[in-house]
């Protein structure tokens, strides 16, 4: 069984990806870029999971995601679930500064400098980068 089931959005404006840098002083990927998400808890689906937690970290209320996952990886304990997040209401902040100290849009080439939190977004950003997205 999976003990870290985690769900991330990839919220998409024009050529830009939202990431946020999480504090140094974080125990799990501390001082790296990463995804907006957090655990899928028990009895939660990952949509849920993934609204709540962009609700949370993020203040927007999701209102259109891509039908299937843009990203899945398993490593060890973790299962990492993202989603593409093409529309939102509200202007994404950031609501938990103990989690991440800032908040970034991102291009690809902008993605390849900076320390990720898995290898796997850059091609992510740059696949999704490349397609249109805006908030509502």
């Amino acid at each position: 069984m999976t003990e870290h089931h985690v769900v991330a959005g990839a919220l998409v404006r024009g050529p830009r990806v939202l990431l946020g840098h999480r504090a140094a002083s974080r125990r799990w990927y501390p001082d790296v870029w990463d995804l907006p998400g957090g655990h899928v808890e028990p009895g939660e689906d990952e949509r849920a999971a993934l609204a709540r937690e962009l609700y949370e970290e993020l203040g927007v209320v999701v209102t259109r995601v891509d039908d299937q996952p843009v990203l899945r990886v398993t490593e060890g304990d973790l299962q990492l679930v993202v989603h593409a997040v093409r529309g939102w209401t509200g202007e994404p902040r950031n609501r938990q500064p103990e989690e991440h100290d800032e908040l970034r849009w991102v291009t690809a080439a902008e993605a390849r400098r900076l320390a990720l939190a898995h290898p796997a977004y850059v091609a992510l950003v740059e696949r999704l980068g490349g397609s249109a997205g805006a908030a509502d």
